[in-house]
């Protein structure tokens, strides 16, 4: 008699949320060709019709990369919804099980917050999908604005009570956080996930005409966003000193390195209120302000990207649980730092080293720059499509193993 074995995803962990975030992250790094390559005058964001004008009127180049744009679009934002569906339902059921019991009760309770931020970032890639899919949408986007502010005003609340039930654990009772398992950056998941929704209440006011819509926009994604990073900055604190103590907890190595997206979130946030600020309530800054910004963004990025490679390269990480046969579901972690990294070098190349003058748009050193983003894009693409194998694929025939 055989039992077959189950796939990594059945035993559920609410870090599988980030099955969701990656493809929905990787839909960012396609739409980034439209952003920056497609003409969109007069509007801060590409769409369906700019997107139509471009291909109809464009080159070879042109027309092919708004085909692999949309069609990249379109298979990672299905993929973002697939599994954020199964995330839901399969969290639904994890509820009810000891195990959730046990996490609540532990240091583990934070990876709770994968799921608003999952969810913030779905509600992102909805939007990119109705500029680039849906004729006319520009025309009521100011409808829109007000629904989406409500949206991540939901998520923020979802996101608040999660940290409030395990601040309030912890800090009330005292003696409950472990501090010997602290030893990685996994508590830097609650500041993901609020820089997540700050970047999303930040989008009104980048494209909204409406000044109250704008400054709505910009006292909430502040607020969010400060959140955000004074609690980056007590976990780092926090973490770092455990690190030195007990070392890094191997498993949870992909962690060493979500600095970079936070920063990524946190960068654009800054651009989106900018623009807003500037657009709306004329307060104007130099370009070679915003070069400065992205390029201190980018080294916090890069410090982050090595250590966290360094540390995990020593341990192991890759061999055993990205080329290798073991898994784990913090895994699908290492996507967010590539795919950050893919947009951040984007909005450097053309809202830093274009827009201050340093270099020319689309000359060599435009696209030497750019093939560096697009290395890491078609790499996250890769490592996304090997861990989807990995945690959710079918366990082969030769899998069964005979029963007690």
């Amino acid at each position: 008699m055989t039992t077959q074995i189950k796939r990594p995803a059945d035993t559920y962990s609410p870090l599988y949320f980030l099955a969701s975030l990656g493809a929905g992250g990787l839909a960012v790094t396609f739409f980034m060709y439209l952003m920056f390559w497609v003409p969109h005058q007069g509007k801060p964001v590409p769409t369906f019709e700019d997107i139509s004008t471009a291909f109809q009127t464009g080159g070879f180049a042109m027309q092919a990369a708004i085909a692999v744009a949309v069609l990249g679009i379109a298979v990672m934002a299905f993929l973002n919804l697939k599994y954020l569906f199964w995330n839901l339902s399969s969290y639904k059921a994890f509820k009810q099980s000891n195990g959730y019991d046990a996490l609540k009760n532990s240091n583990a309770e934070s990876t709770l917050m994968a799921m608003p931020l999952a969810l913030a970032m779905s509600v992102n890639a909805m939007f990119i999908v109705g500029l680039i899919y849906v004729p006319g949408l520009w025309s009521i986007i100011e409808y829109l604005f007000p629904l989406a502010m409500i949206a991540f005003a939901l998520i923020a609340w979802l996101a608040f009570k999660i940290i409030g039930d395990f601040l309030g654990r912890i800090l009330s009772q005292g003696g409950i956080f472990d501090v010997t398992a602290n030893n990685s950056f996994a508590q830097l998941l609650p500041a993901f996930a609020l820089s997540m929704v700050a970047v999303g209440f930040s989008a009104p006011a980048a494209m909204s005409q409406n000044t109250t819509t704008v400054g709505i926009s910009l006292v909430l994604s502040t607020f969010v966003g400060t959140a955000a990073v004074i609690y980056a900055l007590v976990a780092i604190v926090t973490a770092f000193n455990s690190m030195l103590h007990h070392g890094t907890a191997k498993e949870a190595g992909p962690t060493l390195m979500v600095i970079v997206p936070i920063m990524t979130v946190l960068g654009i946030m800054f651009l989106r209120q900018d623009h807003g600020l500037h657009a709306t309530f004329e307060v104007h800054g130099a370009k070679a302000e915003t070069m400065m910004m992205l390029a201190r963004f980018l080294s916090i990025q890069l410090i982050f990207l090595l250590l966290g490679t360094l540390v995990m390269r020593r341990q192991g990480y890759f061999s055993d649980f990205v080329f290798g046969t073991k898994t784990s579901p913090g895994s699908y972690a290492l996507v967010c730092p590539g795919v950050a990294l893919s947009v951040m070098i984007q909005f450097f190349v053309n809202k830093g080293l274009v827009g201050a003058g340093v270099i020319e748009k689309f000359d060599i050193a435009y696209w030497s720059i750019t093939a560096i983003a697009l290395l890491f894009q078609f790499a996250m693409i890769a490592l996304v499509l090997r861990l989807n194998r990995q945690h959710f694929g079918k366990p082969s025939a030769n899998a069964a193993v005979p029963a007690e």
